[in-house]
C-alpha cells in the first residue's frame, strides 16, 4: 500500500484546525485524523492487507478509531457493508466526517458505542466478518499515556481481550470469520482467548520489522465453530 500523502489543500472547507487529512490510492481515498491524540499506524494497514472479505459479506470493526479499516477495505474489497464501532466521541466524529468526505455513507456506518454492549444493538450472528486492531496492553501494565484518548486506544481500559473475543463470537454466525492483529509477545494470550470463545485459529502470520529480528506483530484469521487446522504463513518482513 502506498505511503499516505498530506492533502490538506484538497478539502480545506472540511478540515478543522486540529485535524490532518491523509490521501491514499492516488487521492481516491481521504482519511481525517486529529493532530493530537491517537492516530492510526502501520498495524492497521497490515491488518487491512491480511483480511479477506467477499462481495456479499457484512463486516464490523471493533474499535475503529478514525475509521481507518472500513475506509481502506471499502477500496480493496467488494464487501456489502461495514460498521465501525468506536467508544470515544472525538474519534467517532472524525470517522463520520471521513465517511461523508468519501461519499461512502451507503457502505460504511459509524456507531459510537462500547463494544461490550453490542448485544443491545445486534442479534447473534449479524456479521460475516469481525475485525479488530485492539488495545495491546493489559490494564495497569506499563506506563499509561497521559492522553486519555491514547490510553484507551492502547490499554485494555474499556474492555479486555476476553471481552473482545466474546462479543466477536456473538456477532458471528457458524463459520463466520474474525481477523485480529496483536503483539507477537502476547501470542499465547490471543490463541487461548480465541479457542475459549469458539473461534478456531485457521491462518496466522508473524510480522518482523527486519530480517533476523524478532516478530513484532501477529496477524490471525479465526473461524467460528471450525475444526482444528492451522496454516502458518511465511513471515512478513516490513520494507525498510
Amino acid at each position: 500500500m502506498e505511503t499516505p500523502r498530506m492533502a490538506e489543500d484538497e478539502a480545506p472547507f472540511f478540515l478543522s484546525p486540529d485535524e490532518t487529512l491523509d490521501s491514499f490510492f492516488n487521492g481516491k481515498l481521504k482519511i481525517l485524523q486529529k493532530k493530537e491524540g491517537y492516530r492510526f499506524s502501520i498495524d492497521a494497514v497490515l491488518l487491512g492487507q491480511f483480511v479477506k472479505i467477499r462481495r456479499s459479506e457484512k463486516a464490523i470493526d471493533l474499535g475503529t478509531g478514525c475509521g481507518i479499516l472500513p475506509l481502506l477495505l471499502s477500496q480493496t474489497t467488494k464487501a456489502c457493508s461495514f460498521v465501525g464501532v468506536e467508544i470515544q466521541k472525538s474519534l467517532a466524529d472524525v470517522a463520520v466526517k471521513s465517511v461523508i468526505l468519501n461519499c461512502l455513507e451507503d457502505r460504511i456506518s459509524i456507531l459510537r458505542q462500547d463494544f461490550r454492549k453490542l448485544k443491545t444493538s445486534f442479534p447473534p450472528g449479524s456479521f460475516d466478518v469481525v475485525l479488530s486492531n485492539p488495545p495491546y496492553r493489559k490494564y495497569r501494565t506499563g506506563r499509561i499515556n497521559p492522553s486519555p484518548q491514547k490510553a484507551i486506544a492502547r490499554h485494555e481500559i474499556k474492555g479486555t481481550l476476553n471481552d473482545l473475543v466474546s462479543i466477536a463470537s456473538y456477532l458471528l454466525p457458524h463459520k463466520g470469520r474474525c481477523y485480529f492483529i496483536f503483539p507477537a509477545s502476547r501470542t499465547v494470550d490471543l490463541l487461548v482467548a480465541l479457542r475459549k470463545g469458539n473461534l478456531e485459529p485457521k491462518r496466522f502470520q508473524f510480522v518482523h520489522p527486519r530480517v533476523g529480528e524478532s516478530a513484532k506483530f501477529l496477524l490471525v484469521e479465526s473461524v467460528k465453530s471450525s475444526g482444528a487446522e492451522l496454516n502458518i504463513m511465511p513471515p512478513l518482513i516490513l520494507p525498510p
